[in-house]
């Protein structure tokens, strides 16, 4: 599907969502004590009580579609985040993909495939133990090893970008294996 029908369905969806919100709002509008409006509500109101059923205002629905449109950018913001929030995490010297790593992963295939105008950079950390070079080369397999997994989902190995850390960026500066466990772990960042 291209860039512009994909478009052309999110303003009709808005449209449909716009209208069946215009025709709740008449009906509260309309319940409303007249004392509790404010000037502005008041107007709207009484141009509310005007229309006959089944008519839509332009500007009114204008008004919906902004509405709703709001809406899906909070939603769509909000979608974004946890997808970045969402790190997996490896074993102790590992760059095997685990259960968990694995749902959480087809999750962010599942998103991506919805969302091909986005692209995904995953880098991959290690715990502190090690030298520089070899925690280096070990959040490489860690990134790459969840890169490939989302291709064999169907998410197109260009749309995926991988760099490692390694230890250079931990959460936890603790010296104990809770904190070693948090920054033995793989990262997504869209762009």
């Amino acid at each position: 599907m291209s860039r512009k029908s994909l478009k052309v369905y999110i303003v009709l969806a808005f449209m449909c969502l716009s209208v069946s919100l215009l025709m709740s709002c008449a009906k509260k509008h309309t319940q409303v004590s007249e004392t509790y409006l404010t000037p502005t509500e008041e107007a709207r109101s009484e141009t509310l009580k005007e229309a006959t059923p089944g008519t839509i205002r332009e500007e009114d629905l204008g008004a919906s579609v902004t509405a709703g449109r709001n809406e899906y950018l909070k939603a769509s913001a909000e979608a974004m985040r946890l997808f970045e929030s969402q790190n997996i995490y490896f074993r102790y010297d590992e760059y095997t993909l685990e259960q968990n790593a694995r749902l959480i992963l087809d999750k962010k295939a599942e998103w991506l495939l919805a969302n091909p105008s986005y692209s995904v950079l995953i880098s991959g950390h290690c715990d502190d133990r090690g030298t520089n070079e070899y925690n280096l080369a070990l959040g490489e397999r860690r990134a790459n090893a969840a890169r490939e997994y989302l291709v064999t989902l169907g998410v197109s190995a260009d749309r995926i970008s991988t760099i490692s850390y390694g230890e250079e960026r931990p959460i936890d500066y603790g010296n104990n294996e809770e904190a070693w466990a948090k920054n033995r772990r793989a990262e997504f960042g869209l762009r």
